[in-house]
């Protein structure tokens, strides 16, 4: 490597502050200094790259395609360090580890198997952050997410837990006795979804179905959106690995079937992992590997 060619530690250190933070001022705060020297910084390793990484030409400042570029390359670099630092000086060892996943899986599938992991592992915390959001793995921050999709998250590794195809389900008192042959005559129907998602209204159009405006669509947390089914508040949507159980005892009635190729993942950053954290995806590993997916 040639290190005389790289620019200046601290001005990388303040633009990366920078490009996270999204403020000048926060990065100043993360990294103790003034604003106003981030701002210098920032300036400095432009005239040394002789590129322009922000957009200053509007009322906020913002990265351009270089600068998005760069950030991102400093992020993965500088979060492999810290992590790295972290897992050999241990200084993570009694941070609880923090795993985001959608509410849906969070009780659907996690939280019926985590006394498991309790008994096995007593002395290790856990923090269970229920969120539609796509959290960013940060060092620090979120250890393990799972995710639904087809395990593709650049920069991160992506273990399948789960192989689900998506399935569209009602309540069999709200569907009567009606054999549903295409999608389109579901639009009578009232409509879950889960909130924070569009899965529900892109499958609708995707199949065209039109909802009637006397007929609403409610949108409610992951959660509780198949207990709404099973009540027969609406037809829903959902991975077909939380509603085995429903549709075979007659509960949910099973209108339509799509394998979209994806499923739910473990991701976590690249890089050596902290002893608890190592633990909980083995656990999480083998509980997947208990059923085929």
């Amino acid at each position: 490597m040639d290190w005389l060619s790289l620019p200046p530690l601290s001005a990388l250190r303040a633009f990366c502050a920078y490009a996270e933070t999204g403020s000048v001022t926060l990065a100043g705060t993360a990294l103790n200094v003034s604003h106003a020297a981030i701002s210098q910084q920032i300036r400095k390793l432009e005239d040394r790259l002789g590129l322009a990484l922000v957009d200053r030409g509007g009322r906020q400042m913002r990265l351009t395609a270089e600068g998005r570029q760069l950030a991102h390359a400093l992020g993965e670099g500088f979060g492999t360090i810290a992590q790295t630092v972290a897992a050999l000086t241990n200084h993570e060892a009694d941070r609880p580890i923090l795993v985001s996943a959608t509410p849906s899986f969070a009780s659907g599938w996690l939280m019926p198997r985590l006394s498991g992991f309790r008994e096995a592992h007593p002395d290790i915390s856990l923090t269970i952050d229920p969120s539609v959001e796509v959290k960013s793995l940060q060092p620090g921050g979120v250890d393990v997410a799972l995710r639904y999709g087809a395990g593709q998250w650049p920069g991160l590794e992506a273990v399948r837990l789960i192989r689900s195809p998506v399935v569209v389900v009602a309540q069999p008192a709200l569907i009567g006795d009606r054999q549903i042959a295409s999608a389109a005559e579901l639009g009578y129907l009232p409509w879950l979804q889960e909130y924070g998602t569009s899965e529900t209204t892109d499958w609708m159009a995707r199949q065209g179905v039109v909802r009637r405006a006397s007929h609403a669509l409610t949108a409610l947390p992951g959660n509780l959106l198949l207990e709404a089914a099973r009540q027969g508040q609406g037809v829903a949507i959902a991975p077909r690995v939380f509603v085995e159980d429903d549709i075979a005892a007659g509960r949910l009635r099973l209108l339509f079937e799509a394998d979209l190729h994806k499923g739910y993942y473990m991701v976590t950053r690249p890089g050596p992992q902290r002893p608890a954290l190592k633990a909980f995806t083995r656990w999480l590993r083998r509980q997947a590997d208990q059923k085929l997916n």
